[in-house]
């Protein structure tokens, strides 16, 4: 992991919103306000906006894997995720990079993407079992929401507890770390982070809002751009989640849907680790 003065290098292998909300366009805002320098590799084209998503056309596992390999032969990359990955050839490459030198050695945020916002289903039972059986093992850290968290382990979750068994089953199919997002429960919002069974809560007050196209991209984008600047585990999700409410919270209430969030955020990093959010001028 890049840990110089250096602008480190990120990269999101996901997913292509022509709204700007969600996917690659929403990471690439997201690293650079993390002060990375941003790099993609675009696995669907989506048709979609913030109202839903109308349909898609799939990257092919040799488009992705061409895409890729110059820009890590290329530079340093220092933080890698994963977002949509729409099928299970796709998913089965995206594997094999992050098998391969340097990628490997990075620790991979895999962001379990299989559920717009909206409720379209962005990848097929195939893909699902390719994601759990090649994807999660490789993964530092998964980060599901809970209906992705529940597609995935079967589990129905409705409390921190069901969230907690969620955790711990991920982690049983390989992943090294689980972040279940409680967004959708009721109260304050939760996430839960099982990092090799040291379970964390982060809580944030909620905010009633619509606008929440984006969110998990954003959130998995933050906590790789941490990572690529050398923060441990526990204080990139931290840093990531302050971002993600601070982004909800001046959301600039765009579009007939779900509004997306706020990327045009400022984050500066102090002597202790911490973080300022300020939105630019």
């Amino acid at each position: 992991m890049q840990t110089t003065d250096d602008m480190p290098v990120a990269l999101t292998i996901a997913g292509f919103d022509p709204s700007g909300g969600a996917g690659v366009v929403a990471d690439i805002k997201t690293f650079t306000a993390f002060g990375c320098f941003a790099t993609a590799a675009v696995t669907s084209l989506t048709f979609q906006n913030t109202t839903g998503v109308f349909g898609a056309t799939h990257q092919t596992a040799g488009d992705v894997r061409a895409q890729v390999l110059p820009v890590i032969e290329d530079f340093r990359v220092a933080g890698v995720k994963t977002g949509m990955l729409p099928t299970r050839e796709v998913i089965s490459e995206v594997a094999r990079l992050l098998r391969e030198t340097p990628l490997r050695e990075i620790g991979a945020i895999i962001d379990p993407v299989v559920r717009s916002t909206s409720g379209f289903d962005l990848i097929d039972d195939a893909a699902l079992a390719a994601l759990k059986s090649e994807l999660l093992p490789l993964a530092r850290l998964v980060t599901p929401n809970l209906p992705e968290a529940e597609r995935i382990t079967g589990l129905e979750i409705k409390t921190e507890a069901d969230m907690r068994r969620a955790a711990a089953l991920m982690r049983e199919m390989g992943a090294r770390a689980v972040l279940v997002k409680g967004g959708h429960l009721t109260g304050d919002a939760v996430d839960l982070l099982d990092d090799e069974g040291r379970v964390e809560l982060f809580r944030a007050p909620r905010i009633e809002t619509d606008a929440t196209h984006g969110t998990g991209c954003t959130l998995a984008a933050a906590i790789t751009a941490c990572r690529a600047r050398g923060m441990n585990l526990t204080h990139a999700v931290g840093a990531a989640k302050s971002f993600v409410t601070e982004a909800i919270r001046r959301s600039p209430q765009l579009g007939r849907g779900f509004s997306p969030v706020n990327h045009n955020l400022r984050v500066r990093f102090d002597a202790r680790g911490g973080i300022e959010i300020d939105e630019h001028d």
